[in-house]
């Protein structure tokens, strides 16, 4: 199956993630603090890690920035467990580069459930349409086998949640999408109007086109609640 990090300073949380996570078949490499933790993502250059937030010495939003800012890690999805539940502590940890987040205490069925999105997210991008697949409209072309965008003569490279996003409103030929159905598409689930999750990534997702591209906006917001693509991109001021 996958190789996964899972690092969390409680042995007692770090066996139950493993053992039910070696039932499902993947290959799961385990570490007690945050230091040991991005050492063995570099290492072993999993397709998942799963980070404690509330680590001594170095803390899980750390070891999340840190993965990101590795050339060999930085698309690895990342999957943040805290007892912290606020709505900050989420934008914090999304901001940190996390692709989803589990409070602590989780049941274990919702556990591998993100588990299987996040894998899934990290391959083969797919919206569950019936269309054929577009990987190339406007001034945007998807470029699937590298997690990248070409934007105009840039090359953007996203993270794992970021280009699901983008290929989800790509394969919308420009019509808006509900934050609902961006949710269950790219996350797999019914994230419980979690809306505030993709509100973060789509705006980093923005943030890094219009950095390649400052002149133009590439994905407009729909009032009401939901995101429409410009291919062609809107010039800014109009």
């Amino acid at each position: 199956m996958a190789k996964i990090v899972a690092v969390d300073d409680d042995p007692a949380i770090l066996e139950l993630v493993q053992i039910n996570l070696e039932i499902q078949g993947h290959e799961v490499f385990t570490a007690p603090d945050g230091t040991k933790g991005l050492a063995l993502v570099q290492q072993e250059r999993p397709a998942l890690a799963i980070l404690d937030v509330m680590m001594p010495e170095v803390d899980g939003y750390t070891v999340c920035q840190r993965i990101r800012k590795n050339p060999g890690t930085e698309t690895t999805p990342v999957l943040l467990l805290t007892a912290l539940g606020v709505l900050d502590d989420k934008v914090k940890g999304f901001d940190a580069g996390a692709d989803d987040y589990l409070v602590k205490p989780f049941e274990i069925p919702e556990l591998l459930v993100r588990v299987r999105a996040l894998l899934r997210r990290s391959g083969e991008p797919s919206t569950g349409s019936s269309l054929p697949e577009v990987l190339s409209v406007g001034d945007i072309t998807l470029i699937p086998e590298n997690l990248e965008v070409k934007l105009l003569d840039q090359r953007v490279k996203l993270t794992p949640t970021e280009f699901e996003i983008l290929n989800c409103l790509v394969q919308t030929h420009g019509q808006a999408i509900s934050l609902g159905k961006l949710l269950q598409d790219v996350w797999g689930y019914a994230p419980d109007d979690d809306v505030e999750t993709i509100r973060v990534h789509v705006r980093h997702l923005r943030s890094k086109l219009e950095k390649a591209s400052p002149s133009k906006q590439y994905i407009e917001t729909i009032y009401g609640g939901g995101y429409r693509l410009i291919p062609e991109g809107l010039s800014k001021g109009k």
